[in-house]
């Protein structure tokens, strides 16, 4: 048995990405059935599910870094071993072994355009956290590969653990609700394209607009955009964008979690074109609602659609807009894709990455008392 400390800000605090990886993850351990016991470190709990006896909130309500400082002084007291989901600052303060999630290297490489601020944070802590976690999880073999060419001293404390899709993601929606969903975004079901991320310049949405507005006049009418994703950062280019193309193009924001799932579901056609991911889990999401898939050759995407999607030149506005509009001219098509992106998703599930994640943490308790630190 042990008393695992966890990084759970980003349950309560971060509405995707890292967000949801967190609340996934939480149940999952639950649902694991060990003997561990988990001290849940945030600001702000986070109530979305009722957690077990095993669990228990441990808010710290400080700003960063003041709370990384006191979440490891607390857990070096109270845990045996601590992950770290979010940040590579607490690491360098705890006494107690660590696993540390990787989820990119978005920071390091010019390609993925970065928020500067949140680059700069991670490009100034991340050496002293290789240097001092036990075990570093990526999230894909993308990002193991970046890691490793950006920093060789990683060797031998890394390993791949992928990410999977939420089961609410996977559930079948009747048409009707389909449609009242689709509704309140102005469109129709099955008759719009969807793509879902942050606003940002990494996730290609300038560039996917132009592609859609290439689409002939009939298909661009009958299949407008729909981008669901909360403001980002540097978005200017991307909102200028959709207005040029206002009677195509819609943007939502944050949409919640279930009309999203019905979002996925009722969608004629996915595309997400991202420059760079660290796992790509919209993808799955959209694969494990049985979306036609359209997204990038590029980084871990590959790894997440398999033989189950098409792939686009992210760069290539001529191949992002000729894989659309040869799958909108196809239904028959679209639906043997679907069905195979369903199939697929199944492959990737939040019970195996509880498992792999609780072998981690183990193997790091165990590092640290061998090596006798």
């Amino acid at each position: 048995m042990m008393i695992v400390g966890v990084d759970a800000r980003a349950a309560a605090e971060v509405p995707a990405g890292r967000g949801r990886v967190v609340r996934e993850l939480l149940p999952a351990f639950e649902e694991a059935a060990t003997d561990n016991r988990f001290r849940l470190y945030c600001r702000q709990p986070w109530r979305g599910v009722a957690l077990g006896e095993s669990f228990r909130w441990a808010p710290i309500r400080l700003p960063d870094p003041a709370w990384h400082v006191v979440a490891a002084r607390r857990a070096s007291r109270s845990c045996d071993v601590f992950l770290s989901t979010n940040s590579y600052l607490t690491v360098w303060m705890l006494s107690v072994p660590s696993v540390v999630f990787v989820h990119d290297l978005v920071a390091f490489l010019p390609r993925a355009m970065a928020q500067e601020r949140a680059a700069r944070i991670e490009r100034a802590t991340i050496r002293l956290a290789i240097r001092r976690a036990e075990r570093l999880v990526c999230i894909s073999r993308s990002t193991e590969r970046d890691l490793l060419e950006l920093f060789p001293r990683a060797a031998g404390k890394t390993t791949t653990i992928p990410l999977a899709a939420a089961a609410a993601f996977g559930r079948h929606s009747d048409l009707s609700e389909l449609d009242r969903v689709a509704a309140r975004y102005g469109v129709a079901a099955g008759g719009y394209v969807l793509s879902t991320g942050s606003l940002e310049p990494r996730k290609n949405l300038a560039r996917l607009i132009r592609a859609h507005g290439a689409l002939p006049d009939e298909l661009r009418r009958s299949y407008p955009l729909l981008l669901v994703g909360p403001r980002g950062w540097d978005e200017n280019e991307i909102l200028h964008a959709a207005e040029q193309r206002a009677d195509s193009v819609r943007v939502t924001g944050f949409v919640p979690d279930d009309d999203l799932a019905g979002l996925y579901a009722g969608c004629a056609l996915f595309c997400f074109p991202s420059l760079y991911e660290g796992f790509g889990l919209p993808v799955l999401e959209a694969m494990a609602a049985g979306a036609p898939v359209v997204t990038s050759e590029t980084s871990s995407l590959p790894e997440v659609g398999g033989d189950a999607v098409v792939y686009v030149q992210p760069e290539d506005e001529r191949s992002i807009a000729s894989a659309m509009e040869q799958l909108l001219r196809s239904p028959d098509e679209r639906a043997r894709l679907g069905a195979r992106a369903r199939q697929r998703a199944t492959e990737f599930s939040w019970d195996r990455v509880a498992q792999a994640l609780l072998g981690e943490l183990e193997r790091a308790a165990a590092t640290r008392k061998k090596s006798g630190r």
